[in-house]
């Protein structure tokens, strides 16, 4: 099975937001229902806990609702948790460009194709 990288801002997220976020599920009311019914796994391993921390690395999967409850059953869809690239490479996420709080003085044309 291909496991894609869903990188994430700072250095952990809730499980709930994550597999919103990965678009395992579209909202978080179905994001709960989920994880309560036993569909959602972490590092192999059934979690209910929406507000379970994951970092960098942990592989998060879905199970086919007929799964759910199975021992060993695997996942329909896995995504793992990964770093935010920016351009120093640190991961902080901190390094991008938002209009709204932009200083006047910004200059589009230096920073376009960059």
């Amino acid at each position: 099975m291909h496991i894609q990288d869903v990188p994430v801002r700072g250095e952990d997220i809730r499980l709930g937001q994550f597999i919103k976020l990965a678009n395992l599920v579209e909202t978080g009311g179905t994001a709960k229902e989920v994880i309560a019914a036993g569909q959602v796994t972490v590092n192999g391993e059934v979690d209910t806990r929406r507000g379970r921390h994951l970092h960098v690395g942990d592989v998060v999967g879905l199970l086919d609702p007929d799964d759910a409850g199975h021992p060993g059953a695997a996942p329909a869809v896995a995504v793992r948790v990964a770093a935010s690239v920016t351009g120093d490479g640190s991961g902080s996420g901190d390094d991008y460009f938002d209009e709204a709080t932009a200083d006047d003085d910004f200059d589009p044309e230096k920073w376009r194709n960059l």
